[in-house]
């Protein structure tokens, strides 16, 4: 043994002196990650991302007359998306005209969805609601309904009941894709119990514009009208249904589009990443017109005026490590809230006016779930809420806030109104250099001291 060691390093040091002296016999020089030239002109090859800037890529034509695809439905837009998908990406091209919608366009990577701003418009159809008349276990594929007048093959359905052993509420979304009489049969099995003891329900309830498990997507220049005046919501808002609505999705991209009458919510994304709304215009809807969904990550809400709302911006759960950014949010009842760890995320350089309830509102909760690490910077909130109106509120045992630069205004009497009310549970929260003018009290601090 005392012998082989000595060999051994020799030998290993023989075979990298050889290498190396092979390798500059050969004029092969080794280079560092940093040193390796750049490829300044690319070709396509199989399974690489990198490729050539194209000059012209596929674009579908979408419309009432002279387009690649003639019509004026969900179906005809679902087709220009599936064929532009088949070839690997493109844009379809939505021309104007008003397109009724029975069901989602669901959206499939590497494709641009492109209107021609408030001239394309994609309507949603009334809504007809009816009553299941025979069980659904988790394992059937078809439904019988009590009055299947309104409901068509082809159909964006959503399925609500009350779980048979106490877990809640089962809801589902499906297509209907075929009948005979009051019989319909489901894309898919229910998954979920549907029972006549939970009074089980079917409504024709979808997204307009639907993103599932899809990356690089880009929606622009089109308008959304979710026509709530003849549209109920039939779970009541649980399954945080949007006119856009993005699931699992990466880089998708939301631009210049106008969203208005929504009987649920405006644009709704969840755990989705690195997802971008910006320069968009959200109105009169019913719920929450940006709602900034679980567990995504990184998202950038830019530049978009929302109006009439419930709440302006919604932080679900989990929306961390975000900007939003030069937003306009009037006359609704919440400018911002945020809430359950959703942490870490700057919201700055906003402007938001008459919020019927309160500015920015911190839902904060225990430790474990509150909103940790925000940073509240140079935004203008103007006359929020009632007499008890509060402009920022912060409560709970929220950590780790900063609220700086910002202005805050009432231009009516000062009444009990709050510019920043701290909740006696948070703690190191930091107001710094904010000018704060109109209110009874400036800074409302409940913590003990």
């Amino acid at each position: 043994m005392t012998l082989r060691k000595p060999q051994t390093f020799a030998r290993r040091k023989f075979l990298r002196t050889a290498t190396g002296l092979a390798a500059g016999a050969f004029g092969v020089a080794f280079l560092r990650a940093d040193e390796v030239p750049k490829n300044t002109s690319p070709r396509a090859i199989f399974g690489d991302a990198v490729e050539p800037d194209w000059n012209q890529r596929l674009t579908i034509t979408v419309g009432p007359q002279k387009a690649d695809l003639v019509g004026t439905t969900d179906r005809v837009i679902q087709a220009a998306v599936d064929y532009v998908a088949r070839l690997r990406g493109g844009t379809v091209r939505v021309l104007p005209g008003t397109y009724r919608m029975r069901n989602s366009v669901f959206l499939q990577s590497k494709v641009r969805l492109l209107g021609s701003g408030t001239d394309s418009v994609l309507v949603k159809d009334p809504s007809t609601t009816t009553k299941l008349i025979v069980d659904g276990d988790h394992w059937d594929q078809e439904v019988t309904l009590a009055d299947p007048k309104g409901f068509q093959v082809g159909d964006g359905v959503r399925l609500v009941s009350k779980d048979p052993y106490g877990k809640g509420t089962n809801i589902v979304q499906r297509t209907l894709i075929a009948s005979s009489g009051n019989r319909f049969k489901l894309d898919s099995r229910l998954h979920e119990r549907f029972h006549l003891g939970g009074d089980p329900q079917i409504a024709t309830n979808f997204a307009l514009l639907q993103c599932t498990d899809v990356a690089d997507v880009a929606i622009e220049s089109i308008t959304l009208d979710g026509n709530k005046a003849h549209n109920d919501m039939l779970d009541r808002g649980a399954f945080d249904d949007g006119s856009i609505r993005l699931d699992s999705s990466n880089r998708i991209t939301v631009r210049q589009v106008t969203v208005h009458d929504f009987y649920c919510d405006g644009i709704v994304w969840g755990i989705s990443h690195d997802v971008v709304v910006e320069n968009c215009h959200l109105y009169d809807g019913a719920r929450l017109a940006l709602h900034s969904g679980s567990g995504s990550q990184r998202s950038i809400v830019r530049g978009n005026r929302v109006q009439r709302s419930a709440e302006g911006i919604y932080f679900c759960w989990g929306a961390q490590h975000g900007l939003y950014e030069k937003n306009m949010i009037e006359d609704c009842s919440y400018g911002i809230t945020i809430g359950h760890r959703d942490s870490d995320n700057l919201i700055c350089d906003n402007d938001i006016r008459r919020s019927r309830e309160g500015g920015i509102r911190f839902r904060g909760g225990n430790k474990a779930f509150a909103p940790h690490r925000n940073r509240i910077e140079r935004n203008r909130i103007v006359d929020s809420g009632p007499d008890k109106g509060v402009a920022i509120d912060i409560n709970g045992e929220t950590e780790s806030v900063v609220v700086t630069k910002n202005e805050l205004r009432e231009t009516r009497q000062p009444a009990s109104r709050i510019g920043v009310l701290i909740g006696a549970e948070a703690s190191d929260i930091r107001c710094l250099d904010n000018q704060i003018e109109g209110f009874a009290t400036a800074i409302s601090d409940l913590r003990k001291t």
